[in-house]
Protein backbone atom coordinates (compact mmCIF):
# COMPACT_ATOMS: atom_id res chain seq x y z
CA UNK A 1 0.00 0.00 0.00
CA UNK A 2 1.26 3.01 -0.84
CA UNK A 3 1.95 5.71 1.85
CA UNK A 4 0.15 9.29 2.92
CA UNK A 5 0.44 11.35 5.03
CA UNK A 6 -2.65 13.17 6.56
CA UNK A 7 -3.53 16.68 5.88
CA UNK A 8 -1.52 18.61 8.42
CA UNK A 9 -3.90 20.32 11.56
CA UNK A 10 -4.09 23.18 13.39
CA UNK A 11 -3.66 20.93 16.95
CA UNK A 12 -2.77 17.41 17.37
CA UNK A 13 -6.38 15.57 17.65
CA UNK A 14 -7.71 15.33 21.34
CA UNK A 15 -8.61 11.83 23.30
CA UNK A 16 -11.43 9.88 21.09
CA UNK A 17 -14.98 9.84 22.54
CA UNK A 18 -16.69 9.00 19.85
CA UNK A 19 -18.87 11.00 17.00
CA UNK A 20 -21.64 13.31 18.62
CA UNK A 21 -25.33 13.19 16.83
CA UNK A 22 -24.56 16.22 14.99
CA UNK A 23 -21.98 13.90 12.91
CA UNK A 24 -25.28 12.11 11.78
CA UNK A 25 -27.14 14.89 11.46
CA UNK A 26 -25.00 16.72 9.01
CA UNK A 27 -24.85 13.52 6.94
CA UNK A 28 -28.53 13.22 6.88
CA UNK A 29 -28.95 16.81 5.70
CA UNK A 30 -26.11 16.01 2.85
CA UNK A 31 -27.89 12.76 1.87
CA UNK A 32 -30.94 15.67 1.21
CA UNK A 33 -28.99 18.28 -0.12
CA UNK A 34 -25.60 17.64 -1.72
CA UNK A 35 -24.84 20.65 -2.70
CA UNK A 36 -21.99 23.18 -1.83
CA UNK A 37 -24.27 26.01 -0.11
CA UNK A 38 -25.14 23.26 2.29
CA UNK A 39 -21.25 21.63 2.41
CA UNK A 40 -20.15 25.32 2.78
CA UNK A 41 -23.29 26.53 5.56
CA UNK A 42 -22.21 23.19 7.48
CA UNK A 43 -18.42 22.84 7.13
CA UNK A 44 -17.55 23.88 10.97
CA UNK A 45 -20.03 20.92 11.78
CA UNK A 46 -18.28 18.28 9.50
CA UNK A 47 -15.03 19.28 11.22
CA UNK A 48 -15.76 19.70 14.60
CA UNK A 49 -18.60 16.32 14.53
CA UNK A 50 -16.98 13.86 11.81
CA UNK A 51 -13.76 14.84 10.86
CA UNK A 52 -11.97 15.65 14.31
CA UNK A 53 -13.48 12.50 15.70
CA UNK A 54 -11.93 10.58 13.16
CA UNK A 55 -8.59 11.76 13.42
CA UNK A 56 -9.05 10.88 17.27
CA UNK A 57 -10.15 7.19 16.35
CA UNK A 58 -6.82 7.38 13.73
CA UNK A 59 -4.47 8.38 16.93
CA UNK A 60 -6.03 6.04 19.34
CA UNK A 61 -5.67 3.06 16.86
CA UNK A 62 -2.56 3.74 15.35
CA UNK A 63 -0.29 1.19 18.00
CA UNK A 64 -2.26 -1.85 17.22
CA UNK A 65 -3.46 -1.41 13.60
CA UNK A 66 -0.76 1.21 12.30
CA UNK A 67 -1.68 4.84 10.01
CA UNK A 68 -5.37 5.24 9.11
CA UNK A 69 -5.90 7.02 5.61
CA UNK A 70 -8.87 8.64 6.11
CA UNK A 71 -10.55 9.72 2.37
CA UNK A 72 -10.94 12.89 1.28
CA UNK A 73 -15.20 14.07 1.26
CA UNK A 74 -14.93 14.61 -1.94
CA UNK A 75 -16.06 12.75 -5.33
CA UNK A 76 -14.31 12.37 -8.55
CA UNK A 77 -16.73 12.86 -10.80
CA UNK A 78 -15.00 13.14 -13.97
CA UNK A 79 -16.52 10.16 -15.48
CA UNK A 80 -19.92 9.75 -13.46
CA UNK A 81 -23.24 10.76 -14.52
CA UNK A 82 -23.77 11.81 -10.85
CA UNK A 83 -22.52 15.08 -10.50
CA UNK A 84 -23.01 15.69 -6.63
CA UNK A 85 -19.96 16.97 -5.52
CA UNK A 86 -19.76 15.15 -1.54
CA UNK A 87 -19.64 11.92 -0.35
CA UNK A 88 -22.17 10.63 2.21
CA UNK A 89 -19.84 9.23 4.23
CA UNK A 90 -16.11 9.73 6.12
CA UNK A 91 -14.29 6.35 5.50
CA UNK A 92 -10.98 5.82 6.89
CA UNK A 93 -8.31 2.44 6.10
CA UNK A 94 -5.57 0.96 7.20
CA UNK A 95 -4.12 -2.16 5.88
CA UNK A 96 -2.11 -5.35 8.12
CA UNK A 97 1.08 -6.83 7.18
CA UNK A 98 -0.51 -9.72 5.48
CA UNK A 99 -2.45 -7.67 2.53
CA UNK A 100 -5.80 -7.55 5.38
CA UNK A 101 -7.20 -4.14 5.70
CA UNK A 102 -9.11 -2.77 8.19
CA UNK A 103 -11.85 -0.09 7.51
CA UNK A 104 -14.66 1.89 9.07
CA UNK A 105 -16.77 4.87 7.62
CA UNK A 106 -19.60 7.43 9.37
CA UNK A 107 -22.33 7.97 7.40
CA UNK A 108 -26.21 9.03 8.06
CA UNK A 109 -26.84 5.40 8.82
CA UNK A 110 -24.48 5.20 11.85
CA UNK A 111 -21.06 3.40 11.53
CA UNK A 112 -19.92 0.17 9.45
CA UNK A 113 -16.72 -1.48 10.31
CA UNK A 114 -14.60 -4.65 8.58
CA UNK A 115 -11.67 -6.37 7.32
CA UNK A 116 -10.56 -8.57 4.88
CA UNK A 117 -9.45 -7.98 1.53
CA UNK A 118 -11.99 -5.58 -0.17
CA UNK A 119 -10.20 -5.77 -3.65
CA UNK A 120 -7.87 -8.24 -4.63
CA UNK A 121 -5.15 -7.26 -7.24
CA UNK A 122 -5.50 -9.98 -10.23
CA UNK A 123 -2.62 -12.01 -8.38
CA UNK A 124 -4.29 -12.23 -5.10
CA UNK A 125 -7.55 -13.42 -7.02
CA UNK A 126 -5.81 -16.08 -8.98
CA UNK A 127 -4.42 -17.67 -5.77
CA UNK A 128 -7.74 -16.86 -3.56
CA UNK A 129 -9.83 -18.71 -6.59
CA UNK A 130 -7.55 -21.75 -6.39
CA UNK A 131 -7.47 -22.14 -2.65
CA UNK A 132 -11.39 -21.89 -2.36
CA UNK A 133 -11.76 -24.86 -5.17
CA UNK A 134 -9.54 -27.03 -3.17
CA UNK A 135 -11.72 -29.09 -1.02
CA UNK A 136 -9.33 -28.60 2.32
CA UNK A 137 -8.98 -24.45 2.43
CA UNK A 138 -12.15 -23.97 0.52
CA UNK A 139 -13.97 -25.98 3.37
CA UNK A 140 -12.31 -24.48 6.09
CA UNK A 141 -12.95 -20.47 4.30
CA UNK A 142 -16.72 -21.68 4.23
CA UNK A 143 -16.70 -22.38 8.00
CA UNK A 144 -15.63 -18.96 9.01
CA UNK A 145 -17.83 -16.94 6.60
CA UNK A 146 -20.54 -19.16 7.95
CA UNK A 147 -19.59 -18.35 11.37
CA UNK A 148 -19.04 -14.71 10.86
CA UNK A 149 -22.29 -14.37 9.16
CA UNK A 150 -24.11 -16.23 12.01
CA UNK A 151 -22.50 -13.16 14.32
CA UNK A 152 -23.85 -10.70 12.69
CA UNK A 153 -21.61 -10.02 10.15
CA UNK A 154 -21.79 -8.96 6.12
CA UNK A 155 -19.53 -10.53 3.43
CA UNK A 156 -18.59 -8.15 0.61
CA UNK A 157 -16.26 -7.51 -1.99
CA UNK A 158 -15.88 -4.80 -4.40
CA UNK A 159 -17.19 -6.04 -7.17
CA UNK A 160 -19.23 -9.75 -7.95
CA UNK A 161 -19.60 -11.57 -10.93
CA UNK A 162 -22.82 -12.37 -12.28
CA UNK A 163 -21.93 -15.66 -13.02
CA UNK A 164 -18.80 -18.26 -12.46
CA UNK A 165 -15.59 -17.04 -12.98
CA UNK A 166 -13.47 -18.34 -15.87
CA UNK A 167 -12.73 -22.36 -15.45
CA UNK A 168 -14.78 -22.41 -13.04
CA UNK A 169 -18.24 -24.63 -12.95
CA UNK A 170 -22.03 -22.52 -12.56
CA UNK A 171 -22.74 -25.39 -9.56
CA UNK A 172 -19.48 -24.92 -7.82
CA UNK A 173 -20.25 -25.65 -3.90
CA UNK A 174 -18.69 -22.45 -2.79
CA UNK A 175 -19.71 -20.37 -5.96
CA UNK A 176 -21.15 -17.35 -4.08
CA UNK A 177 -17.35 -16.76 -2.96
CA UNK A 178 -16.07 -17.63 -6.00
CA UNK A 179 -18.10 -14.83 -7.80
CA UNK A 180 -16.71 -11.79 -5.14
CA UNK A 181 -13.48 -10.23 -6.21
CA UNK A 182 -12.44 -10.14 -2.74
CA UNK A 183 -13.71 -11.41 0.83
CA UNK A 184 -14.59 -9.11 3.36
CA UNK A 185 -16.39 -9.19 6.28
CA UNK A 186 -18.72 -6.04 7.55
CA UNK A 187 -20.78 -5.20 10.32
CA UNK A 188 -23.22 -2.12 9.80
CA UNK A 189 -24.14 -0.53 13.15
CA UNK A 190 -27.64 2.27 13.43
CA UNK A 191 -26.49 5.38 15.19
CA UNK A 192 -26.95 4.72 19.16
CA UNK A 193 -25.90 6.33 22.27
CA UNK A 194 -22.73 4.26 22.40
CA UNK A 195 -21.23 6.27 19.56
CA UNK A 196 -21.32 9.01 21.35
CA UNK A 197 -18.66 7.74 23.63
CA UNK A 198 -15.30 6.31 24.05
CA UNK A 199 -16.98 3.19 23.68
CA UNK A 200 -17.69 3.24 20.22
CA UNK A 201 -13.39 2.63 20.23
CA UNK A 202 -14.01 -0.65 22.05
CA UNK A 203 -17.02 -1.90 19.78
CA UNK A 204 -15.11 -1.09 16.01
CA UNK A 205 -12.03 -2.63 17.44
CA UNK A 206 -13.66 -6.03 18.60
CA UNK A 207 -15.19 -5.87 15.28
CA UNK A 208 -12.25 -5.72 13.46
CA UNK A 209 -10.44 -8.66 15.85
CA UNK A 210 -13.81 -10.58 15.26
CA UNK A 211 -11.88 -10.75 11.30
CA UNK A 212 -8.86 -12.86 12.57
CA UNK A 213 -9.88 -16.05 11.36
CA UNK A 214 -11.12 -14.92 8.18
CA UNK A 215 -7.88 -12.78 8.07
CA UNK A 216 -5.31 -15.91 9.30
CA UNK A 217 -7.07 -17.77 6.45
CA UNK A 218 -6.18 -15.22 3.85
CA UNK A 219 -2.97 -14.24 4.45
CA UNK A 220 -2.15 -18.28 4.35
CA UNK A 221 -3.56 -18.75 1.07
CA UNK A 222 -3.74 -15.09 -0.56
CA UNK A 223 -1.20 -12.98 0.87
CA UNK A 224 -0.24 -9.55 -0.12
CA UNK A 225 -0.19 -8.45 -3.28
CA UNK A 226 3.10 -8.32 -5.45
CA UNK A 227 1.93 -6.14 -8.34
CA UNK A 228 2.93 -2.35 -7.91
CA UNK A 229 1.16 -0.12 -5.31
CA UNK A 230 -1.92 2.05 -6.35
CA UNK A 231 -2.81 5.37 -5.22
CA UNK A 232 -5.13 6.26 -2.57
CA UNK A 233 -7.66 9.55 -2.07
CA UNK A 234 -6.67 10.06 1.46
CA UNK A 235 -5.93 12.91 3.62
Amino acid sequence: MATHSPTPSAAAPERFTGWPPEAFDFYEGLEADNSKAYWTAHRETFEQAVKAPMLAFAAAVEAEFGPLHIFRPYRDVRFSKDRSPYKTQLGGVTEGEDGEIYYLHVSAQGLVAGSGAYHMAADQLLRHREALADDESGRAVEAIVAALEADGYGIAASAELKSAPRGYRRDHPRIRLLRLKGLVAMRSFEPAPWMCTHGALDRIVATWHGCRDLNGWLARHVGPSQAPPEGMDAW
